[in-house]
Parts: C-alpha cells; structure tokens; sequence
C-alpha cells in the first residue's frame, strides 16, 4: 500500500443532519439534561469527549458519567436512526467525485478518522450511501481523546490490507484544527479543507500540509492527497 487516505465525516464530507438532535435527546433521558449546548463548541471534538464536557459543567462527577455513557449511546443511535430517514446527512460538493477518482488509484486505501462513535458514523455515512466506501477507521467510542485515533486506523488498517504501512504514508483529511492536531500526534500528514466552521486562512495557520477551499477540483485533490 502506497498511501491510506482517512477522511473526517461532519463538515470535511457531510453536513446538516440531526445528529445534534438525537445527542440533545439522549443526553436529556440519561442524565436529565444536556448541559450547556449552545455554549459549547462540539467543532472536532469526540462524541464521548463532548458528552463529559457538557456533563461536567453541568457538575456531573466522571463516575456517574461513565456508568451512563452505554445507555447514553443506546439511546443516541436509536434517535438518530429514525432522525436519518427523515432528516439525511447532506454531502458536500465534489465529495462523491472525489472518492470515486481516489478508489481508482492504484495503492491507495480509504479510511476514516472520526470523533463520531462507529455506529454513529456507520449511520450517518449510510445515509448518505458511503458506508461502503471506508473500510476501516479509528472512531470516537475507541478513545475520547482525537489524537489516539490516528494510530488506531493505521492499526486497523495494517490488519485489514496485511500491509506494511507507516504514519507518514497515510494523510488525514478533515475541517478543523483538531484533525491537524490529531495527524500530527498520529505522525500522518494532514489536507486540511474549509468546508465546515473553520476559513481556509485560520487551517493554514495551524500548519497543514496542505489547506483546500473544497473538494470541486477533483484531480488536483488527489495529487495532494497521493503524492
């Protein structure tokens, strides 16, 4: 294997959604509320890594936050479950295109690198028809910290391909400064796209290898992204 491109989901290949939603919902049944939502930023952070946050402000202690966190997820996914087929993730422009053109790219493997948990992620990519498409990936129920994430796909994926694969051969693709930082802990390279929250101008100051405005320019991604 030449090169394991690992994809962040929401704001690098899909937006919108109700995930917001079903996480509010869950949260409530469980722990008899959400905490403070709206004064917290959720931008590349890990599911898990979002639900302590917001409990923890809300003066929740880390016992009764991990005795609930199994109930918790139950619940999520089954909200957003049904929220999905009302409600799907959108894909942003030029992302079909370009994981068709990386998929015909002899050497190159796809995966993800997500702070969703792996059934969250599963739906949401479901939804948008490219489950299929990655078949590995180091997600937010692995660990609540992003940075270990990195190292667990390359895990994954040297088991799945049988491969001989190094950090440096695999490049993280994602929308927030947080997916740079977990590449460069995890020892990958990083292409850094302003689709979601972040400009273009504020990626580049975090020190990317590359930094892209989208994904409309097909060709030119994948000669960042397998070079």
């Amino acid at each position: 294997m030449r090169r394991l491109i690992l994809f962040d989901i929401d704001g690098t290949m899909l937006a919108g959604g109700p995930a917001k939603y079903a996480f509010e919902a869950a949260m409530v049944e469980t722990y008899g509320t959400a905490g403070d939502v709206a004064g917290l930023s959720f931008s590349g952070k890990t599911d898990p890594q979002i639900a302590r946050e917001l409990l923890t402000g809300a003066g929740f202690d880390n016992g009764t936050i991990d005795e609930g966190m199994p109930v918790l997820w139950e619940r999520y996914l089954a909200h957003l479950d049904v929220g999905l087929g009302e409600r799907p993730m959108r894909l942003l422009e030029g992302v079909v295109d370009l994981i068709d053109a990386l998929a015909s790219v002899e050497e190159v493997a796809l995966g993800l690198v997500t702070g969703n948990i792996a059934g969250g992620a599963r739906l949401k990519l479901a939804s948008a028809g490219l489950w299929e498409r990655f078949a590995i990936g180091g997600y937010g129920s692995d660990s609540e910290e992003r940075d270990h994430l990195p190292g667990i796909a390359l895990d994954r994926a040297r088991k799945h391909w049988r491969a001989a694969l190094a950090a440096e051969q695999a490049v993280i693709v994602g929308d927030t400064p947080r997916d740079v930082k977990c590449a460069r802990a995890g020892g990958t390279r990083v292409l850094a796209v302003a689709t979601g929250r972040f400009s273009a101008a504020e990626l580049a100051a975090t020190g990317a290898d590359h930094v892209i405005e989208d994904f409309t320019a097909t060709n030119r991604v994948v000669e960042l992204l397998t070079g």
